[in-house]
C-alpha cells in the first residue's frame, strides 16, 4: 500500500510541475492580498503576519509566498518538491533575501522549531497521506507557533464532486496538450454558468460570484486544468479536517467553511 501511495505521491508531483511550467505567472486578483485575505480570514487577519518568520508547504510558482511577503512576512521559505521551484524562484526575485527556497517536500522541514507560521494551501488534499507532512510543520514551528492549511471541503460540494468525477475519469489520462484544449472547451459553459451565478444562487454561487469571476480568463482556465489535472484529490469532512491537525498534536484548532465549498484550518502548537 505504502508503494502505491509513494507512486501516486510522485506522480502528483510531476503532474503539478508541468502544471506551473505552463501557467506560471500569478498576476491580477489571483496573486493579489485581498484573496489570501478571503482565504484565511477570519482565522487570521493579513496585519497578524508583519514580521513573522513563515514556511509555506507547495509553493508552486510563488503565489501565495508573493501574498505573505506583500503582507508583511519577515522572511519566507518556499518548499517546492516538483519542477515548479524554478518558476517560484523566478517569480519571488524582487523580494531578495526576505525569501529561501527548499526544493523539497513538506516532510523535508527541518525540525528546528524556527518558524513562527506554516501555511499550505491546497495541498494536503492531493498527497495520498498527508500525516507526515503535518508532523513536519508540527516540529518546524516554535512553541506557541501556528499551521494553517486550506482544504477542498467534502460538505457543500456534492453536486460538483459527481460532475468533476465524470470529467477525471479519462482527464488524468490527457497529455499536457490535450488537457489544455479541454480545459479551453470547458471554460465555455463555465462562462454562461459564471453570469447565471451573478442572477440566481446556483450551486457553489458565492465561490462564483465572488472569488472565480473576478479571475481574468487565463486564471479561469488554470483553475479548471488544477481541477482536472491532479493524480489524487481528497475532499475533507470538518471533522477529518479537524482530526488532520488534532491527531498530530495541535491544539486550539478552529475552522471556517469558506464560501460554502472548503475548509480553512488553524492550529496552534502547545507552548
Amino acid at each position: 500500500m505504502s508503494t502505491l501511495r509513494d507512486s501516486i505521491g510522485d506522480r502528483t508531483i510531476r503532474d503539478f510541475g508541468e502544471q506551473w511550467v505552463h501557467y506560471g505567472d500569478n498576476a491580477g486578483f489571483y496573486g493579489s492580498t485581498e484573496l489570501f485575505a478571503d482565504i484565511i480570514g477570519p482565522l487570521l487577519a493579513l496585519s497578524d503576519l508583519r514580521g513573522l518568520r513563515i514556511a509555506e508547504i507547495g509553493s508552486g510558482a510563488g503565489r501565495i509566498v508573493a501574498m505573505m511577503l506583500d503582507a508583511g512576512a519577515a522572511h519566507v521559505l518556499a518548499v517546492e518538491p516538483s519542477d515548479g521551484h524554478v518558476v517560484a524562484q523566478r517569480n519571488l526575485a524582487r523580494y531578495g533575501g526576505r525569501v529561501s527556497f527548499l526544493h523539497g517536500r513538506g516532510e523535508d522541514l527541518l525540525p528546528d522549531r524556527s518558524f513562527d507560521l506554516v501555511v499550505s494551501i491546497g495541498v494536503l488534499q492531493f498527497i495520498p497521506d498527508p500525516r507526515p507532512v503535518v508532523a513536519a510543520a508540527f516540529a518546524a514551528l516554535k512553541p506557541g507557533g501556528r499551521f494553517l492549511v486550506w482544504l477542498y471541503a467534502n460538505e457543500g460540494t456534492a453536486l460538483y464532486r459527481g460532475f468533476l468525477a465524470c470529467l477525471r475519469t479519462f482527464a488524468t489520462l490527457l497529455p499536457h496538450a490535450a488537457l489544455a484544449t479541454l480545459v479551453r472547451i470547458i471554460d465555455v459553459p463555465l462562462s454562461l454558468y459564471i453570469a447565471l451565478c451573478r442572477v440566481v444562487p446556483l450551486p457553489l454561487h458565492d465561490y462564483v460570484r465572488n472569488v472565480l469571476s473576478r479571475f481574468t480568463p487565463q486564471k479561469r482556465r488554470l483553475v479548471i486544468y488544477d481541477q482536472l489535472n491532479p493524480t489524487h484529490s481528497r475532499y475533507y469532512s470538518r471533522a477529518e479536517a479537524e482530526q488532520l491537525l488534532t491527531d498530530a498534536g495541535f491544539v486550539d484548532v478552529r475552522l471556517h467553511h469558506r464560501r460554502r465549498y472548503s475548509w480553512t484550518v488553524i492550529g496552534r502548537k502547545p507552548a
